[in-house]
């Protein structure tokens, strides 16, 4: 029998990556609450600096519940050229040490180091070598998540944040699990757990006395994954390749829109943008979506598939338009949002159809 190989995956995080990288740049707003985000009455936090969340600040907030939080909070407008600017820094520097690296966003990524080329003798070694070059370069702090599979990695660099690193061993994975809250499965998002809750599971241990079928029953497809990290098992690689799943384009209006008509003005200044962003990416997808969210942030969605690829503003306007006239708006709109996903696969063949 084969020995069983055991890898060694570590996740780094950058630390409140958009506030911190304005901190840097602006050494006024260091050790103070900062926003990245519209300060408006119609704004919207998009990330915040630690001493700001101590105030309970989050992102995603409305400036507006930031601000009651938090009164000294200081907004400042998001930069995103410059985080693209650093954050290719960051992955440089991953890169040194793996090619096997996978970003899940702008300021994160898995690393599989079970080989790596500096030929260190540890992932923690790594993982702290990454830390110090970061720090060094970038001026930044990340935290970093090491264990045998990219669940426990995700979960372990929030353990300690912020710069943080937490390693879970072969040996902790099962008592680790069986008593982590089931909030903080990566994974397992806020509606799911408060499913979970009803029905009695708080805890890795309440999970893993749940059967393969009975998760399956109440969750769909997602069980067998619930079934899996419970017993800490993730068999997904890191893939350096991973494939962008979709484009989107939203905006929150300064003030609530109530009629369809405006709405699709708006809509035509999204398509607008979308087919831009499609452009720059070259991404090409086959799924359009709405999305609306209500002033009272109640949020709904739309899609249609077609038989081709989307990819020019006025098929996007279109499609676009027809989603929003299946609508019936119940409240006045704060946000409108579009997309463009399900690319298609290099090796896929439509099938067509005939009347005879």
């Amino acid at each position: 029998m084969s020995e069983e190989i055991i890898r060694k995956i570590i996740h780094i995080d950058m630390d409140a990556f958009f506030a911190s990288v304005e901190q840097k740049d602006n050494p006024e707003l260091k050790g103070k609450a900062v926003a990245v985000g519209g300060g408006g009455d119609r704004g919207v936090v998009a990330a915040a600096s630690y001493e700001a969340r101590k105030f309970g600040v989050r992102s995603a907030m409305p400036s507006k519940t930031a601000l009651k939080r938090c009164p000294h909070l200081i907004f400042v407008k998001p930069r995103h050229s410059r985080y693209k600017q650093v954050s290719n820094q960051i992955m440089s520097i991953f890169h040194e040490f793996t090619d096997l690296v996978e970003p899940l966003s702008i300021d994160e990524a898995f690393l599989d180091v079970s080989q790596n080329k500096k030929g260190l003798p540890s992932a923690t070694a790594i993982a702290e070598e990454i830390k110090r070059r970061i720090k060094e370069e970038t001026g930044l702090t990340a935290s970093a998540g090491i264990s045998v599979n990219k669940f426990l990695a995700k979960i372990a660099s929030d353990y300690q944040k912020p710069d943080g690193l937490f390693v879970i061993k072969p040996k902790m994975v099962a008592s680790f699990i069986e008593k982590l809250s089931i909030e903080k499965f990566y994974g397992v998002g806020k509606v799911t757990t408060e499913k979970m809750h009803q029905i009695g599971i708080f805890h890795g241990k309440d999970l893993k006395k749940r059967s393969l079928l009975e998760l399956t029953r109440l969750f769909g497809k997602n069980g067998a994954y619930y079934y899996n990290i419970a017993r800490g098992i993730d068999d997904r690689e890191v893939n350096p390749n991973r494939v962008r799943k979709s484009v989107s384009t939203e905006n929150t209006f300064l003030d609530d829109i109530k009629s369809k008509e405006e709405l699709k003005k708006r809509l035509e200044e999204a398509s607008l943008d979308l087919h831009k962003r499609l452009k720059r990416t070259k991404f090409k997808g086959r799924t359009i979506s709405l999305k609306i969210k209500y002033s009272n942030f109640d949020q709904i969605t739309r899609s249609r598939t077609v038989l081709h690829e989307i990819t020019d503003y006025r098929e996007i306007l279109d499609l676009s338009n027809k989603l929003l006239d299946q609508l019936e708006l119940t409240d006045s709109v704060r946000l409108l949002g579009i997309g463009i996903s399900n690319q298609m696969k290099s090796n896929e063949v439509i099938q067509l159809t005939f009347d005879f």
